[in-house]
């Protein structure tokens, strides 16, 4: 079947949020106005993209993550693994969104005819197409190079990621929670590194003060790897526990509240990018930028980079925020 593969190998769910205007630009200027996309599993990108418009289906790129065993697409052979992986499904394009040439030595293996990259380093020897970023390129930020690259071929991208739910999952999650009292907001309690965590006993208590001066709803949400920490942020009985929605329900979930409050994480990116007011905390990574509709908290003297800071970003200053972007709710 041929078609446009887009590779986007970055593993977590707010990577892939990230590079939403890029396979909506890519989208756009191929036939039938779709792409695949090949990434890793933790992404969870066929829940993300569950219905989508503009990605017609997802390939998994078997890598090891976080200390887990060699995948498929490891090790020396795992170019080649892949290249046979990527040939039964005939693309005559694809795009790499990242600096490895590992990728765009599997395409040209795989028979791609059409090979786009950054072109940074040795990448450059597999790609077909010259129109790549300069070498002072390498290390921008990697939505920037991205972009970059579009600009190169022609295709603008927008600035702030976009997601809409699907109807489906905006019907499960009003039907699940009508009557619950407004405002309702959501707590992104979980982080993907340690230094991204606010502790669970300030979601605690902020929950509280949210449940207590608003009389609205609060929703702990997470995955089944952030349970316990949901257990304790739910445990005084004033936060609603959600674990484990798919994505799609997730991220319609968050769409329906009236404001999120989040922790670095996919979750939050997520949020932002359906239009809901958010507000995030950042200690050890730097603030997100592209979502007009998101509050960053930092601690005092800013955030640093893999250097864990979120202590000192505290419940009232956090509250304050809160009550700020929830005066037009708490006014209806």
């Amino acid at each position: 079947m041929a078609g446009t593969l887009v590779i986007q190998p970055l593993p977590g769910i707010g990577d892939m949020v990230w590079h939403l205007p890029h396979l909506d630009a890519i989208a756009r200027g191929c036939p039938g106005g779709t792409v695949s996309v090949l990434t890793k599993r933790r992404s969870r990108a066929d829940e993300l993209f569950a219905g989508s418009a503009t990605v017609s289906r997802v390939l998994w790129l078997e890598r090891a993550q976080s200390g887990d065993p060699a995948g498929r697409h490891d090790g020396p052979l795992g170019a080649w693994r892949l290249a046979a992986d990527l040939r039964e499904h005939g693309f005559s394009v694809v795009w790499v969104l990242h600096d490895s040439p590992r990728y765009a030595l599997a395409a040209r293996l795989a028979g791609i005819p059409t090979r786009i990259g950054y072109g940074t380093g040795r990448q450059r020897l597999f790609l077909s197409d010259r129109r790549i970023l300069a070498a002072t390129d390498r290390h921008r930020p990697t939505v920037e190079k991205a972009t970059r690259l579009l600009a190169l071929h022609d295709l603008v991208t927008e600035s702030t990621p976009r997601y809409l739910p699907a109807p489906a999952s905006m019907d499960r999650i009003a039907a699940r929670h009508t009557g619950r009292p407004r405002p309702w907001i959501g707590l992104g309690v979980g982080a993907s590194e340690p230094f991204k965590q606010w502790r669970a006993e300030r979601f605690a208590e902020l929950a509280e003060r949210l449940a207590t001066e608003t009389g609205g709803t609060v929703f702990a949400i997470g995955g089944p790897t952030e349970a316990e920490a949901i257990e304790a942020v739910c445990a005084a009985g004033t936060a609603l526990p959600v674990v484990g929605l798919p994505l799609g329900d997730a991220a319609a979930l968050a769409r329906s509240c009236d404001l999120v409050i989040g922790n670095d994480t996919g979750l939050l990116n997520l949020a932002a990018a359906t239009g809901v007011a958010s507000i995030g905390l950042f200690g050890g990574s730097p603030p997100l930028t592209q979502y007009p509709c998101l509050t960053a908290l930092e601690p005092p003297g800013g955030a640093t980079y893999r250097v864990d800071r979120m202590a000192a970003i505290d419940v009232d200053r956090v509250m304050d925020a809160a009550q700020q972007r929830l005066r037009p709710s708490l006014g209806r």
